[in-house]
């Protein structure tokens, strides 16, 4: 089966060994060109950029809905954000070892282990999802207890919302694997159109349940995330029907055996279990942090929910590049092309940093506009005006930082982005916002100045392990 796009790392030829091409810096081969490299780069982050940015709209539309309930309503759900994302997370660390495998496989010609790597995953994912699904829906209120609530009706509307989440668990698991293999085959597009008629499915519930629509019940916060568990399942059924067909690289079938592979779970484990270790610590690092804002009241939460909400959009530059960079790195090493895993990487990063200048001046010039599509109250969109300024000036050290990332998984170096955030997210941040907080009596502000303090030390240090070149000759060892 032919690639669906020719890149043009597909006119070279193979390398004997990385150590080749080690030295090689900014020469581009005989026969590529630079508009070439800029093409290919593109070509797998635009469908990757729609898509998250669409996924984020379709999140912020979410919040505004359930915004309109109250700041009640939108503290129960802000409850639930961080342990969400510490699943997620987990989920998602194992996709990094895909996405790696696949790249690699595809670079060095090899479909069949290419599928391997998706059916393992598969299976790894079953397992995990399940598991954490059981676990969390029993542990639903004593962790948004732990996560601050301090009223009744937030704990009550937070546990329901999370137990509920609970049952898209397996769903979303199984879509993420399934995009993570055809990212790492260079392929976007499919996972863009699944992933949005998801989020559109989702967005059509939660204006039939949270406010009563189209004769449905009215169910409020707890409609907002039963819509979301029918856009995940959605979005599942198509991935699983894309992945059956004939028309992309990596392919499940049935007939190939879903028998465990130990050699290749553990292949995946490599790449895995140091993002796996980065996430966790991350998040717990974030829980600490939440719940130190939570501290604030629940106004001052609702403000930083909303304001996290609209940064997370702002991710989705950095992430829809870096999913460019993770593939197309990963091909060129797993073809022992270093030269053009450094002249793809180079041009990723100043492709996002375009992006982030957009993003940058946006937030400067529309933050009260911005923030009052989720609360008119005046309270709500000076003080979230205030914070939205301070998203702006980090929107392009935390694009570069993304894509960077994204290079350092493609390359399978993930230990040491585990250890950046092992510093910056689990000491750094929190730490900071409790003495901004507490010390200084700087209340939400001073929890963001935290919070960029992070990403500024964070783009540092991931800058300064990608100048350093070792990343290069990791799939040598």
């Amino acid at each position: 089966m032919k690639p669906q796009q020719k890149l043009a790392l597909d006119l070279l030829e193979p390398g004997e060994s990385t150590q080749t091409y080690l030295n090689s810096e900014k020469v581009i081969p005989s026969g590529i060109t630079s508009k070439m490299l800029y093409k290919d780069i593109i070509t797998i982050a635009w469908p990757s950029l729609l898509e998250l940015m669409l996924t984020q709209l379709a999140s912020m539309v979410d919040m505004i809905m359930v915004g309109r309930l109250g700041a009640s309503a939108l503290t129960a759900v802000g409850l639930t954000t961080q342990p969400k994302f510490l699943i997620i997370a987990i989920l998602t660390s194992i996709n990094v070892g895909t996405t790696a495998l696949v790249a690699r496989n595809k670079g060095r010609g090899k479909q069949e282990k290419a599928n391997l790597v998706l059916r393992q995953a598969i299976l790894v994912n079953i397992f995990i999802s399940t598991l954490i699904s059981i676990i969390m829906y029993i542990a639903a209120e004593p962790v948004i207890k732990f996560m601050g609530a301090t009223d009744a009706l937030s704990l009550k509307e937070g546990t329901e919302y999370l137990k509920i989440q609970m049952f898209g668990i397996l769903a979303l698991g199984l879509t993420g694997t399934i995009t993570a293999a055809l990212r790492g085959a260079g392929n976007s597009k499919t996972a863009m159109i699944y992933n949005l008629m998801g989020n559109l499915v989702n967005v059509v519930f939660n204006y039939a349940l949270i406010y009563g629509n189209f004769g449905f019940p009215e169910l409020g916060v707890a409609g907002a995330s039963i819509a979301t568990v029918i856009g995940q399942f959605a979005a599942f059924i198509m991935a699983y029907v894309a992945v059956t067909g004939h028309r992309n690289y990596v392919r499940f079938r049935l007939k190939d055996g879903i028998k465990p592979d130990l050699k290749m779970m553990g292949a995946i484990s490599d790449i895995g279990i140091p993002a796996l270790i980065e996430q966790i610590v991350m998040r717990i690092g974030l829980i600490a942090y939440a719940k130190t804002v939570a501290s604030l009241g629940t106004l001052a939460f609702a403000v930083h929910n909303v304001c996290m909400n609209i940064q997370a959009l702002s991710f989705m530059n950095g992430q829809a590049f870096a999913v460019s960079a993770t593939s197309l790195v990963g091909q060129s090493l797993g073809k022992k092309r270093a030269d053009m895993a450094k002249l793809y990487a180079v041009r990723s990063r100043r492709t996002g940093t375009l992006v982030s200048v957009l993003l940058m001046i946006l937030f400067f010039a529309f933050p009260k506009q911005i923030i009052s599509l989720y609360n008119s109250d005046p309270e709500i969109v000076n003080l979230g005006a205030r914070i939205l300024l301070m998203v702006s000036i980090i929107q392009i050290p935390q694009g570069s930082q993304f894509i960077i990332s994204g290079i350092l998984r493609g390359a399978g170096d993930t230990k040491a982005t585990a250890m950046i955030i092992t510093v910056t997210t689990l000491f750094l941040r929190p730490v900071l916002a409790i003495i901004m907080i507490n010390v200084f009596h700087m209340g939400l502000e001073g929890a963001w100045i935290a919070l960029i303090a992070d990403q500024l030390l964070r783009s540092l240090l991931v800058l300064l392990r990608f100048s350093s070149g070792k990343w290069i000759t990791k799939l040598d060892k």
